[in-house]
């Protein structure tokens, strides 16, 4: 099933200027390809082409041709798109039409009108192959985003269509489930010979199995249609802010040159012995910092749980104490209890038994309404925290709240629009917005407000690589400089790694791990229990012989630290822009 784009363009019916510019692009029958691009690169976009979203769903202008297996696409309507695009899309919650997983699972099926003798078993035998078969009678609305985005894929899985869209499948998933996600998605191509087409930030994960081309887009365009050996090899991932493979970053660090040569797409295939002296030399330089002292405690959790159904706890008497001024992370499998801590922190559901104490008062004796003024917290989905039509009053909603001086508003919401990488957005509509620049104007909102405690639920999720490092990069300045503290849930083992200091871990409901990062990142049995992998850092260590691997972490975190704050000091502008948000 081929797919072919000729001198294609879109511009949406709400902006001047086009999004997809002169998009000159062939994927041939059975290839599996990866566009990968910043936020707002138009990956999405040319999508939403390929699967009909655009232009049944959504408006706008189109130049060029689209044709799919020899066929112009313009006069198909979305029944012939569906028959021939099977897809995944970021955004799941738009995606359900059944009423429990089984029949959302079963939709394509019926429109196949396939007999309930035959529906059955293909149904059963695709929610295993995605670990739902145990839930096929709940409702899809109430799982967590990582089991809603399997919901998705078991969708497509049973329908019989050449060629299968992916978009961020990987955004809302652990790991461990993310890597069987990869796994199944390529056992689907090899079984099937379909034509597979994925748009993912986490180029690392989806490179767990082997793809044929990668391509990518920046500001509309393609610029590099290339083999993953010879994209890894060149500075095109450095020069358009595309997170490269952590163990690739680590090798440069230690100034080896990586050429194509010496297939750097996998840690496996690459022939390491010649990296060793390096390495070895560069971690042998490293300098052991003394621990910070402790502050004193600002978040106290006691023996809390939690049921959402009365019979299965969602937490078990779970306990931690957050420091004032920590970077700490919460993690987990898909499901195991970390948004519910969130939530109740909130105050928007009630423990069934325990105790949270933010500055030694308890939190039960707050309304949410005061809870929000001490605690921001930025939802996983972005759609779930709009309320306004254009950017900037998004931005100013809870400044205005709290009956600020408009003048003063107005500062402060550009202030941090600048920091967020949103100015230019300033006045736009935020339907005009990618899933992850929405995801930049939310915490932009929250950040706004100077909270103690600033929670962020999977804040990377649709984001590319120099956004949110542009962005955590400011909120570590506001941690370390002002205090503010930090609790992030995420599966980005790399934000992890690259930002927090010491991480809780939840599995099944109770807590199994509160301990330093490395600590954690170094002990697979613990991760595998929390549905979680070990970094491509941590195996480097182990296949070069590096024994002490939770030091060769740590060492490669502190240069990233140092690095980043180095950055921030020569950067005057940021500077001045963080006086503006404080003051």
């Amino acid at each position: 099933m081929t797919i072919e784009f000729s001198n294609f363009s879109f511009r949406y019916e709400s902006l001047d200027k086009p999004t997809l510019k002169n998009i000159n692009l062939r994927i041939e029958k059975g290839e599996k390809i990866v566009i990968i691009g910043p936020s707002g690169s138009g990956k999405s976009t040319l999508g939403q082409c390929l699967n009909g979203l655009i232009p049944h769903a959504i408006k706008g202008e189109i130049s060029g041709k689209l044709t799919i297996n020899g066929q112009d696409a313009a006069p198909f309507d979305m029944h012939q798109f569906t028959e021939q695009v099977g897809t995944v899309l970021q955004d799941t919650d738009s995606q359900f039409v059944g009423l429990s997983i089984g029949e959302d699972i079963a939709f394509a099926l019926e429109n196949q009108l396939a007999s309930n003798i035959d529906m059955y078993p293909l149904v059963k035998a695709t929610a295993k192959m995605v670990d739902l078969e145990q839930m096929l009678d709940r409702s899809p609305h109430d799982l967590s985003g990582g089991q809603k985005q399997r919901v998705s894929l078991a969708g497509i899985l049973v329908d019989d269509v050449n060629i299968l869209l992916f978009d961020e499948p990987l955004a809302a998933l652990d790991p461990k489930t993310g890597k069987k996600t990869i796994e199944i998605i390529d056992d689907l191509h090899r079984e099937t010979g379909k034509t597979i087409v994925i748009i993912e930030h986490r180029l690392e994960d989806v490179l767990h199995r082997s793809v044929d081309r990668i391509i990518l887009m920046d500001n509309g365009e393609i610029v590099a249609d290339t083999k993953p050996d010879e994209l890894l090899a060149s500075p095109l991932l450095q020069r358009y802010g595309i997170r490269e493979p952590l163990y690739l970053s680590a090798l440069k660090e230690a100034g080896c040159v990586i050429e194509v040569d010496a297939k750097p797409s996998h840690l496996n295939t690459l022939s390491l012995s010649q990296y060793k002296p390096a390495v070895t030399a560069w971690f042998n330089e490293a300098k052991t910092d003394t621990p910070k002292t402790d502050t004193e405690t600002l978040l106290t959790v006691r023996d809390l749980t939690y049921s959402y159904d009365g019979e299965k706890n969602a937490l078990e008497e779970v306990s931690f104490d957050i420091k004032r001024g920590e970077f700490v992370s919460v993690l987990g499998k898909n499901g195991s209890g970390k948004s519910t801590i969130t939530k109740l922190i909130m105050g928007v559901i009630e423990a069934d038994n325990g105790t949270m104490t933010l500055n030694g008062q308890d939190l039960n004796e707050l309304t949410i309404f005061e809870r929000s003024q001490k605690v921001g917290v930025v939802m996983q989905n972005p759609n779930h925290m709009i309320s306004h039509h254009m950017i900037f009053d998004e931005v100013a909603f809870g400044l205005r709240n709290r009956g600020i001086e408009e003048k003063r508003v107005e500062a402060k919401v550009l202030a941090v629009l600048e920091l967020c990488g949103l100015s230019k957005y300033r006045h736009w509509p935020i339907e005009a917005l990618s899933y992850g620049q929405k995801k930049r104007v939310t915490i932009a909102s929250i950040l706004a407000l100077e909270p103690e405690l600033l929670i962020l639920d999977e804040p990377t999720a649709g984001q590319d690589y120099r956004n949110y490092t542009s962005m955590l990069s400011f909120i570590e300045k506001l941690n370390r400089e002002l205090g503010i503290t930090v609790l992030i849930i995420s599966h980005d083992m790399h934000l992890v790694l690259e930002y927090t200091t010491r991480s809780i871990v939840i599995a099944d409901s109770k807590l199994i791990a509160d301990a330093p990062m490395t600590q954690v990142f170094s002990n697979p049995e613990l991760l595998d229990q929390a549905n979680l992998t070990t970094t491509s850092l941590f195996e480097l260590a182990t296949e070069l012989g590096i024994e002490n691997t939770n030091g060769f972490m740590q060492h490669f975190i502190d240069v990233e630290i140092a690095r980043r704050a180095g950055c921030a000091d020569i950067n005057v502008a940021e500077s001045n822009n963080l006086e503006k948000v404080v003051a």
